[in-house]
């Protein structure tokens, strides 16, 4: 008996260790990016948002908002009782060609999740592009919305800046950020966040890194100003070492806002008062849980939000292409549309791929996940009662 323990434990001492060689092999795969080093550690240092070697959120931001361990929470979201976080089939989705658009024309192009295809001020602008099928560094963990992954790198015209929230998986995708350097002009993204790029071989020539209110001009006529958001920021269980932000964008004529991941905060307001008041916003309401309610908004919070911005119109993000609470899909639309009744904004809703257009045009934006559930459902039903 003893023989057998001793053995026993020996090969679960093996199989131990090669899991563990396994992992670091793993971790060495270049979707992991880097972490800042040298000069661009310096520099961090000396941001007003970083202490004790990690950025830091305005107000205290736990990341979690409940005693119960963080494995254990990932764990019941992923196998734990859930709604409906997947549509039961193909949801609306519109194919623009990008290319052929007037590059003059102001407009938005929502690709789903957080990504965002923009013309303003003359330049075609690429917000967080996730082209990949599965955001996440293990393969089918977080898998797109059926039939609406219809964007390619190969898709986007010559991209004049690309601009980079955080280095979430579902906002910095490596296969994406790969495929699009050949096309890409300039990179605008947080203090850090360039140590992937470089990592990944861009021209760091061509790459600003930015903190919170700073303001970045890449071409004239426009203004990226770098804002805070509330939330956190790595792709290992490293955590926080780049910056997470959110992006306005102003030109002579128009200002829009780009939220990016973030909990509901006075940082909204402050941005307002700055910035504002903004033509067009998108904001994050999906992805929300009670378990993280810091970092991220839900559909009430994005409301308010909208309001502190001062915007004449919100649009929601972060949902409709990838789901990682478990809430139901279609939940932030629902929730938005009921929260907007009797807003100071309009709400926009358009399908994936639908052009946003800024120059004042009337638009009509159904509630396409009423239509699209109702469509896929019955597409369901009838390939069962085949």
């Amino acid at each position: 008996m003893k023989k057998f323990c001793s053995r026993f434990l020996m090969v679960c001492a093996g199989i131990a260790v090669l899991g563990g060689i396994g992992i670091a092999a793993y971790l060495q795969h270049p979707l992991f990016g880097a972490l800042p080093s040298g000069e661009r550690l310096e520099r961090i240092a000396r941001s007003p948002n970083h202490a004790d070697g990690v950025f830091h959120n305005q107000i205290d931001t736990p990341m979690r908002t409940t005693e119960q361990p963080e494995w254990s929470m990932w764990m019941e979201t992923l196998f734990g009782e859930k709604g409906q976080p997947r549509p039961p089939g193909a949801i609306p989705a519109i194919k623009s060609d990008l290319g052929a658009l007037d590059p003059t024309q102001d407009l938005v192009i929502w690709l789903g999740h957080s990504s965002y295809f923009v013309q303003l001020a003359g330049q075609r602008i690429l917000i967080d592009p996730v082209f990949s099928t599965n955001a996440a560094p293990v393969p089918r963990a977080n898998l797109a919305f059926e039939g609406i992954s219809l964007y390619t790198a190969q898709d986007m015209p010559e991209i004049d800046v690309l601009l980079v929230t955080h280095d979430h998986y579902d906002h910095l995708d490596y296969p994406s950020i790969l495929a699009l350097r050949p096309k890409v002009g300039q990179v605008v993204a947080g203090l850090g966040v360039g140590a992937h790029f470089a990592a990944w071989g861009y021209d760091m020539d061509s790459v600003s890194e930015a903190d919170w209110f700073d303001v970045v001009e890449p071409a004239p006529g426009l203004q990226i100003h770098v804002t805070p958001a509330r939330h956190f920021s790595g792709r290992t269980l490293t955590r926080d070492r780049s910056l997470w932000v959110g992006f306005a964008l102003v030109s002579s004529e128009r200002r829009l806002f780009f939220s990016g991941d973030s909990g509901y905060a006075p940082h909204f307001e402050e941005i307002g008062r700055r910035l504002g008041p903004f033509d067009w916003v998108a904001l994050d309401m999906g992805q929300y849980d009670p378990r993280w309610a810091n970092v991220h908004m839900n559909p009430e919070q994005a409301a308010q939000a909208a309001e502190d911005l001062r915007t004449k119109v919100l649009t929601p993000a972060h949902a409709g292409r990838f789901s990682i609470s478990r809430h139901d899909w279609d939940d932030p639309f629902k929730r938005i549309t009921a929260a907007s009744q009797g807003r100071s904004y309009a709400l926009w809703t358009p399908e994936i791929g639908h052009p946003i257009h800024l120059d004042g045009r009337a638009q009509v934006f159904s509630a396409w996940w009423e239509e699209g559930g109702v469509a896929a459902q019955r597409r369901l039903e009838a390939v069962v009662d085949r």
